[in-house]
């Protein structure tokens, strides 16, 4: 079967709505087996139709779509694989929910772990738990000791390794019977049986906590921002930096060719700027400079604001080359963006005294 139904495929765009009504009427009277369902969800949410939609003209629940969406790709990929018969009659009847816990598999481990779930009669939940046990097994390199790449010794061990780790009498036989009844290999049951003499019970590891992180305030929240080079400057490199577009949540950047980019503060000035760019030069090139030493500085200059007003400095055209200055009336000459915030370089007291961190604490 394809991922669409077959009387969907090759049409004009003409005919793509005629084709939606016939499907939203088959979903509705559920007509054809729940991979064809799973075809058409797919089919209309690809044409336009939002899963709510769907849902009010089908009666299909969102939940329901996904599964059986994903449920008839996973049952595509297992019927390429060239399984048994037996199991793809049984999968084409019934079993979408089964099938959508192999998701996350290759289609090689889907069709296993489909032929194990078919033999062994398995629900949903457990069906979890072997697609999970199949996917943890796969990271090995090679199998452990005694047992083979089968997906039932997959679960074997996963079984055999949780009976290790468990002290309760009852979960320890549990998990014994289990892993005894899907090992595939003579070797994997050996290794099982010799659980019910050695009762030795190994310390599980505790996995270490994710590192989650979340800002706290929109300072913490850094604007990269491009720069558009070191005085002199001519308006044309002003003009060459291309406007910046980030993506949301994290403000990613994407950028081709040669750039360099600096990092702000997320401060609101810089937050709230539309197309900032950075102007790198020394302080005594500002007007109305009072500081005796000059140092570098960056200058942050939004573009997108070229309206006067008496209160802000601004970058200019000054003989072809960039300049800031101040106008106390509006001027005659273009202004190419206003000067939004100057940042000084971090003062550092003594360099090698911030390396050792306890002589700063102390």
């Amino acid at each position: 079967m394809t991922d669409q139904p077959p009387y969907a495929q090759n049409l004009n765009n003409n005919d793509h709505n005629d084709i939606a009504q016939e499907l939203l009427i088959k979903l509705r009277q559920k007509q054809g087996c729940w991979v064809e369902w799973g075809q058409a969800c797919a089919y209309l949410q690809k044409a336009g139709y939002s899963p709510q939609a769907i849902f009010e003209a089908t009666g299909f629940e969102p939940v329901q779509q996904n599964q059986v969406i994903v449920g008839a790709q996973v049952y595509n990929s297992i019927e390429k694989a060239g399984i048994s018969q037996d199991v793809i009659s049984h999968y084409q009847q019934r079993g979408s929910d089964i099938l959508y816990e192999l998701r996350l598999l290759t289609q090689e481990e889907r069709a296993a772990a489909a032929t194990l779930t078919f033999q062994h009669k398995i629900d949903a939940d457990e069906a979890r738990e072997i697609a999970r046990a199949i996917k943890d097994f796969s990271r090995f390199r090679n199998p452990p000791e005694g047992f083979s790449h089968h997906p039932g010794d997959a679960v074997a061990y996963q079984c055999w390794k949780l009976a290790r780790q468990n002290s309760d009498f009852q979960t320890r036989s549990r998990l014994i019977a289990k892993g005894l009844k899907f090992a595939h290999t003579q070797t994997a049951r050996q290794q099982i049986e010799q659980l019910l003499t050695d009762f030795t019970v190994v310390p599980k590891k505790t996995a270490p906590i994710l590192p989650y992180y979340r800002p706290q305030s929109a300072e913490e929240t850094p604007r990269l921002v491009p720069v558009v080079g070191e005085l002199p400057l001519t308006p044309k490199d002003l003009q060459a930096v291309p406007l910046v577009e980030e993506m949301e949540p994290f403000r990613i950047v994407k950028f081709a060719g040669e750039q360099a980019w600096v990092p702000l503060p997320g401060w609101q000035t810089i937050l709230g700027a539309e197309d900032p760019v950075v102007i790198l030069c020394n302080s005594d090139r500002l007007p109305s400079q009072t500081k005796s030493n000059p140092e570098p500085v960056m200058v942050v200059i939004d573009r997108a604001q070229r309206e006067w007003n008496s209160g802000s400095y601004f970058v200019v055209d000054n003989s072809g080359e960039l300049d800031f200055q101040w106008f106390e009336t509006a001027p005659e000459v273009p202004l190419l963006g206003r000067v939004i915030v100057i940042v000084l370089p971090k003062k550092i007291l003594d360099e090698e005294l911030t390396k050792d961190s306890w002589q700063i604490d102390e």
